[in-house]
């Protein structure tokens, strides 16, 4: 009886889909019942199988929360010492040593940005030429200063390009919820 349920079972598996799973369930023994004292194989081998429910796996605990805000912040400090320089009270130094400090942190941010966003120009042109803003223009995309009357086109002198991200890259965060509002950690030197 064995060896001919087995043919069925090999053919039935491999030619019918359901026939397939259900074999690989009872394999799995995910869908046999549990053998109980009254029932025997052959009637064990008759019954035909119930599936059972799967469980419900727990789900996922949610990543601490942080804003992106302070990741973008905490890369800027432990890349380029940004709130350091900031937080520094100035009047102690000379503007010379402001400068040089100044421009390694400028350098620091930029790569900073650069890798995060690879920020570009919203509009191509140099500053001071002309240009004109359509009707339905995008006022998130052109701010307008100046003599504003009328209705669009306007045309004006392009004072400055903007900016505009080409992508955002912003790391995930990972620490835990007791850390989620450090910036940059305190340091401690060993002796």
């Amino acid at each position: 009886m064995r060896i001919g349920l087995a043919f069925r079972a090999f053919f039935q598996a491999l030619f019918n889909r359901q026939a397939a799973e259900a074999v690989a369930a009872a394999l799995d023994a995910r869908a046999l019942p549990a053998p109980s004292a009254t029932t025997t194989p052959a009637e064990s081998a008759a019954a035909p199988a119930k599936p059972t429910p799967a469980k419900p796996q727990p789900p996922k605990p949610a990543p601490p929360a942080r804003s992106d805000a302070l990741t973008l912040l905490a890369a800027l400090q432990r890349e380029s010492r940004l709130i350091d320089i900031v937080k520094e009270p100035l009047a102690d130094y000379s503007d010379a040593q402001i400068g040089a400090a100044a421009r390694d942190v400028l350098r620091d941010c930029g790569n900073v940005l650069e890798r995060m966003f690879a920020l570009r120009p919203v509009e191509e042109g140099e500053e001071g030429t002309s240009i004109e803003i359509p009707p339905g223009f995008d006022a998130a995309r052109f701010r307008l200063t100046g003599n504003v009357q009328g209705e669009p086109p306007f045309r004006g002198s392009l004072a400055h390009h903007g900016w505009q991200a080409t992508k955002c890259d912003v790391p995930q965060w990972s620490g835990n919820e007791a850390s989620a509002r450090i910036v940059a950690p305190a340091e401690v030197e060993l002796s």
